[in-house]
């Protein structure tokens, strides 16, 4: 077995374990649930966000995140508006709720990364998010994991 599958298993297992631990938490002290919580982020963070923009950020199907941004819209927490160039397409952006809501949970979800972390070397951290951060854009770089 190369070095690589043992990597690859634990790095799915710790990614399933934090996101639940975290999803969890986030769930139990506000009304998102995190995959919420990163569409919010991805709205709030990119200008002019449409749902193409959360398709190539999440890496999930265009039917995804449009039920996603649906719920959210229902919810209260976001809007969508005409595409100024493109009739086609439409503009993502947070409601002042949605607003409210993300600066409520970013805290949570900052304080639970940090407890579950408790303990790591900082330097070891920085090298893990450097090492991840490469594989992430040689990944995307070449369109490998694409749905």
């Amino acid at each position: 077995m190369s070095h690589a599958t043992p990597l690859f298993l634990d790095l799915v297992r710790v990614e399933t374990r934090l996101y639940n631990a975290v999803g969890a938490r986030l769930r139990a002290e506000s009304d998102l649930t995190l995959g919420q919580f990163e569409i919010l982020q991805i709205i709030d963070r990119v200008d002019g966000c449409r749902v193409l923009d959360i398709v190539g950020d999440l890496a999930i199907t265009v039917g995804a995140v449009s039920k996603a941004v649906d719920r959210l819209v229902a919810g209260g927490w976001c809007v969508r508006a005409a595409h100024p160039q493109d009739r086609r397409s439409s503009v993502l952006r947070l409601t002042t709720e949605g607003e409210k809501a993300l600066s409520a949970a970013r805290p949570v979800v900052e304080t639970t990364l940090a407890t579950l972390t408790e303990g790591i070397p900082a330097t070891d951290l920085t090298n893990l998010a450097t090492t991840l951060t490469t594989l992430r854009a040689n990944l995307e770089a070449s369109g490998e994991g694409r749905l």
